[in-house]
C-alpha cells in the first residue's frame, strides 16, 4: 500500500500567493496553475491582463512539473535533435510541455505537486513559479 503526500487547496494558494506577487513586480500578468502530485489541476488564477493562450500552457506546465517529477525547462535542454528525448514534447497528445515556467514541488523530497506560470518570457515564468514555491516553504 503507498501513502500518498499532495497538496490541498490551501497550499495551492499560498504558491498562487507568492508566484502573483512576484508577477505584480515584475509587472507581467501570469496565468498560474497549481496540481497535485499526479498533474490533477488544483487551483488556477489568471491574472488581468493574462494571455488566453497561456492558460492552456500554465496548465500544461504545471502537469509536466508534477506528473514527471521534473522541471519543464530540464526537457527544453534535452529535447534537441539528436537526443534520445528529443520528440518527447509531442507525447501524450502534445500535453508535455517542455517550456520553461513548470517546476515540481517537493516537500521532505517527495514531489507533492506541480506549479505552472505562463504570459511572460519562460525566465520570468521559472522565476514566478520559483517564487511560488519559496512563498510555499516558508509556511
Amino acid at each position: 500500500m503507498l501513502t500518498i503526500s499532495r497538496l490541498d487547496q490551501n497550499d495551492a494558494r499560498k504558491l498562487i500567493e507568492g508566484a502573483r506577487a512576484k508577477a505584480m513586480d515584475i509587472k507581467v500578468p501570469m496565468c498560474i496553475a497549481v496540481t497535485d502530485e499526479s498533474g490533477n489541476l488544483l487551483a488556477f488564477e489568471r491574472m488581468d491582463g493574462g494571455k488566453i493562450t497561456s492558460i492552456t500552457v500554465a496548465q500544461d506546465k504545471a502537469f509536466t512539473a508534477a506528473a514527471a517529477r521534473k522541471a519543464t525547462h530540464e526537457y527544453n535542454a534535452a529535447c534537441v535533435p539528436g537526443n534520445l528525448v528529443f520528440g518527447i514534447h509531442t507525447s501524450m497528445g502534445g500535453r508535455l510541455c517542455v517550456v520553461g515556467g513548470g517546476l515540481p514541488v517537493s516537500v521532505e523530497g517527495a514531489v507533492v505537486g506541480g506549479i505552472g506560470i505562463s504570459s511572460g518570457t519562460p525566465q520570468q515564468d521559472m522565476d514566478c513559479a520559483q517564487a511560488g514555491i519559496d512563498h510555499f516553504l516558508k509556511g
